[in-house]
């Protein structure tokens, strides 16, 4: 029992410190003029986009059978669809424009911890198997939450959000990993096929938020190739922090 507490205790601090950190870089974050804006949105677009594509749908796909991956996606998708027609349900027809970013980072949040729980079952399984195991996933886990954190981080930040709130609530997303772990040591040999579908259920909220919102939001603020240019360089980011 006290060891599956002592790999809780570190999902816990690697989904807390990992968006963490990412929530306290973001701090720098003013209020920037649209061309700055622009670029950042698409620059957290890019680390979005290169997170799914290269971790959680590959690694997804390599656990389970490819329908159950499909079926994951849609889920996820329909999932982030609901919840935004919820929010906008309850919003007046004219949505200023700082509240509008702050619900962007709050679904962006809401990815991340989605996918949190899943890298937490692999941290615990890993765990079971070899302690250096466990920790050499606990650190690239770690890393790769980083750029996570600031893209959750920067429209909460340019919508006007307090830096206390903002490092507050990507600390938060955080702890879904350590729940994660604990299950993960608890059962051991989890099914590869649940947490596929986790993995996939996560990368298709983040798609669609980065599709659906991200990128259509970075290239509305400013007419030019800002949007682009950012959204390559945060691919680019995204891609080595996979790797």
């Amino acid at each position: 029992m006290s060891n599956i507490m002592y790999i809780t205790l570190i999902g816990f601090s690697v989904g807390v410190i990992g968006t963490g950190v990412g929530g306290i870089l973001a701090l720098g974050l003013g209020k920037p003029g649209k061309r700055i804006l622009s670029l950042v949105l698409g620059f957290s677009a890019g680390i979005m986009l290169a997170i799914v594509s290269f971790d959680l749908l590959p690694e997804a796909f390599e656990r389970a059978s490819f329908p159950v991956g499909l079926i994951g996606i849609a889920t996820g998708v329909l999932m982030i669809i609901l919840i935004d027609e919820g929010i906008h349900s309850h919003e007046d027809n004219e949505v200023i424009r700082g509240k509008g970013f702050i619900k962007m980072g709050f679904l962006i949040g809401l990815g991340v911890a989605l996918h949190n729980f899943p890298e937490g079952l692999a941290i615990g399984s890993g765990f079971m198997a070899t302690r250096e195991l466990g920790i050499g996933i606990s650190i690239v886990i770690a890393l790769h939450n980083i750029p996570e954190g600031i893209s959750m981080a920067a429209p909460m930040r340019i919508g006007g959000m307090s830096r206390l709130k903002v490092v507050l609530y990507t600390l938060l997303v955080g702890l879904p990993m350590g729940i994660g772990a604990m299950v993960g040591a608890f059962l051991g040999d989890i099914s590869q096929s649940f947490i596929a579908f986790c993995l996939a259920f996560a990368g298709g909220t983040m798609l669609y938020i980065t599709c659906g919102e991200l990128i259509p939001n970075s290239s509305k603020l400013y007419k030019g190739r800002t949007s682009s240019i950012g959204l390559v360089l945060g691919f680019i980011v995204g891609l080595l922090m996979t790797k």
